[in-house]
């Protein structure tokens, strides 16, 4: 194995200066700097990144918890993190729980096993002990997606209650009056967010809250599916359904479709997302767009740098929705 003294060799300096070149720890002049590099290149020279690790108490590395990587929220997401970390000169692990508590809790221990700089954390749930923890061990985290209000932790959110607002508010302004809404979880804030942004929209029209209009979902295909089949078993079928992910929203097509109805003729639906199968799927869904990969960006950064400089206050970026209006949403006759 080529050491770091077989480079110093190599290019007729000293092992402090190799040391110094490769870890920037102090000037080197250009001539000497440039020496070192082509030995480097010469003897395929790899630094050993756990010894470096070890004397610095840092590994270059982050970990990332996600509740689903089959949605493609979350992969978006991923991708941000990915690409912001690597221009950084970090490495990420990525971590799925499936919506399993006691599966996050072992990617957690896992993580501090692998002794990550910090921890960008999407929860299950609105597990509050996992960030505690986190926090606990004096490891920067920053918490995506969903907002943990009791805790001063980093956040990158999204403001949910201004999507379903602006996805109610179109249908309304299509002429829709009886608007079903199939939520996600109702534990995580995003899915609560939503509803409450639905339900300012009715509140608004002066429409009563119907609340077997609204149905808890599962941010999948599956739930959508499985309620939009629901409501449509009801005497008065609702002329629009607001489906709190582009999951379901497809998921809520196929049904009916299934039973024989047209979207958007006989029902019209919005999703929330507006993830790439949304402009492909028949027809291509009106949705609510959330800056996915921003995202991502923004929590690598943010989390970066928290990892350089522990002792900021707290931040809390909230990044606007839009809705973007296709071709499952039309006019009630």
């Amino acid at each position: 194995m080529i050491t770091i003294k077989d480079v110093a060799k190599e290019a007729g300096v000293s092992i402090a200066t190799v040391s110094h070149v490769i870890n920037s720890t102090r000037y080197v002049s250009d001539e000497l700097s440039k020496k070192v590099h082509l030995a480097i290149e010469k003897l395929s020279y790899h630094p050993n990144d756990i010894a470096r690790s070890l004397k610095k108490k840092k590994t270059y590395t982050i970990g990332m918890i996600m509740p689903d990587n089959s949605n493609p929220f979350f992969a978006e997401v991923a991708l941000g993190i990915e690409m912001k970390s690597f221009d950084l000169s970090y490495n990420v692990i990525f971590c799925n729980t499936n919506r399993n508590v006691q599966k996050e809790s072992t990617y957690l221990d896992l993580l501090l096993k692998k002794r990550v700089d910090g921890i960008v954390f999407v929860s299950s749930g609105i597990n509050i002990n996992s960030v505690k923890f986190i926090k606990s061990q004096k490891i920067p985290i920053i918490v995506v997606d969903r907002e943990i209000k009791r805790l001063k932790v980093d956040s990158v959110l999204v403001d949910n209650l201004s999507g379903g607002y602006q996805a109610t508010k179109h249908l309304l302004n299509l002429g829709h009056k009886r608007i079903a809404c199939i939520s996600g979880p109702s534990l995580i804030t995003p899915s609560s967010e939503r509803i409450e942004g639905y339900k300012k929209a009715l509140m608004e029209a002066s429409l009563e809250i119907d609340e077997k209009l609204i149905l808890m979902g599962d941010f999948q295909f599956e739930g959508g599916y499985k309620y939009a089949k629901k409501l449509l078993r009801m005497k008065r079928i609702p002329t629009a359904i607001f489906a709190c992910n582009d999951l379901m929203a497809i998921g809520a097509i196929c049904a009916i479709k299934e039973e024989g109805l047209s979207v958007p003729k006989d029902i019209s639906v919005v999703g929330f997302d507006d993830i790439a199968l949304a402009s492909f799927c028949d027809p291509k869904l009106t949705t609510v767009i959330q800056p996915k990969y921003i995202m991502g960006k923004l929590a690598a950064n943010m989390l970066i740098e928290r990892i350089r400089n522990k002792e900021m206050e707290p931040r809390r970026k909230l990044l606007k929705t839009e809705l973007i209006i296709r071709e499952s949403t039309i006019r009630k006759e």
